[in-house]
């Protein structure tokens, strides 16, 4: 088992990322603002204007330091690693997976039975917490819309048409996601789900969350020897991390949707941390970045009982014990990939 080692985020636009030694140092207008050990870090990620050196890019890769390029409103953009780990046989075996369909089917069923139950915990647990605070009416139904949607699991089903069930069950979770924000509705307001740009501050929020567990997952399953690109319900597009994208269906609700409300409901993020360009987007300011970033942070430190293991783990962890169950399926050490579902 890996250790959860720390992910250095940098905010600061203009920032440059340089090698001293064996530490990362990071410039502010030639000024030094920080320095960190090498061997301390699992990864680093980079939001916007910001640059690196060669040499400190290069002695990651050796290190195995997952380096991720991200806009500045959180787009993934690119990633260096080194050399890829794990065993040739297992990415082998997951290449030949990726090419039968109706083993696609089985795994994408996993993965979305992992979102809509998770999805609909979210929603149970709201209306346990918050009854007199939300639309319990209307939140009640779409849970049960969502349990109803699993118990219809048991059939066979095309990856084409999962995709067409999770693209219902996700219009019936966020028809009432806005339910769920109970602070500051003047300024978070839930209406629609929107990307590339987002156009509001709560899709901003959700977005830039997405990017963070996307990071951490991608890094995961190259740890254990997978290709994060070759997915099984997102098929194959150059430059998308399809099996990371695979495998984000399980945490999307149970990690990044809850810190959103969170951090809205708990007024740790205010309105005048977003602002909108001129064509439409919502960014994040630098502060709310890292009150963000440093909210995520704590999340992973969580710990939680993992129903499969039936052990104790960071939440940070189940990225990697969620990779490994996978990499043991895709041998055949196991029947079936047992997908995180959070009770």
């Amino acid at each position: 088992m890996r250790k959860l080692l720390n992910t250095l985020f940098i905010v600061t636009q203009g920032a440059y990322l340089s090698k001293e030694g064996e530490t990362v140092v990071v410039s502010v207008e030639n000024e030094k603002r920080l320095q960190v050990p090498v061997h301390t870090l699992d990864g680093i990620v980079l939001f916007g204007n910001i640059m690196m050196s060669p040499f400190l890019m290069g002695h990651c890769a050796e290190r195995n330091v997952a380096v991720s390029f991200l806009t500045e409103y959180g787009k993934f953009l690119a990633s260096v690693q080194g050399k890829v780990s794990g065993n040739v046989l297992l990415r082998r075996e997951q290449y030949r997976r990726a090419d039968d369909e109706k083993f696609c089917a089985g795994l994408s069923k996993s993965f979305l039975r992992g979102k809509i139950f998770n999805s609909r915990s979210v929603l149970a647990r709201a209306c346990r917490d918050h009854a007199e605070k939300i639309g319990r009416e209307d939140v009640s139904r779409a849970a049960e819309r969502l349990a109803y949607t699993l118990k219809q699991f048991d059939r066979d089903y095309t990856v084409e048409e999962l995709r067409g069930v999770e693209g219902d069950a996700a219009r019936g979770y966020f028809d009432v996601f806005d339910h769920l924000i109970i602070a500051g509705k003047k300024d978070f307001y839930f209406k629609e789900r929107n990307r590339r740009p987002p156009l509001d501050n709560v899709n901003c929020l959700l977005s830039f969350l997405y990017a963070l567990v996307m990071h951490d997952i991608r890094s995961a399953l190259e740890t254990v020897g997978l290709d994060s690109c070759v997915g099984f319900l997102h098929r194959d597009r150059p430059g998308r991390p399809g099996l990371a994208l695979d495998m984000m269906e399980e945490f999307r609700s149970f990690l990044a949707d809850r810190l959103a409300l969170t951090l809205i409901n708990r007024e740790q993020v205010s309105a005048k941390g977003f602002k909108k360009s001129a064509a439409g987007a919502v960014l994040m300011d630098e502060e709310t970045r890292k009150i963000v970033l440093t909210a995520y942070q704590k999340r992973k430190q969580e710990e939680i009982m993992h129903p499969f293991i039936n052990e104790t783990v960071p939440v940070g962890m189940l990225f990697f014990v969620q990779a490994l169950l996978l990499a043991r399926y895709l041998r055949g050490d196991i029947d079936g990939y047992p997908v995180f579902l959070w009770r």
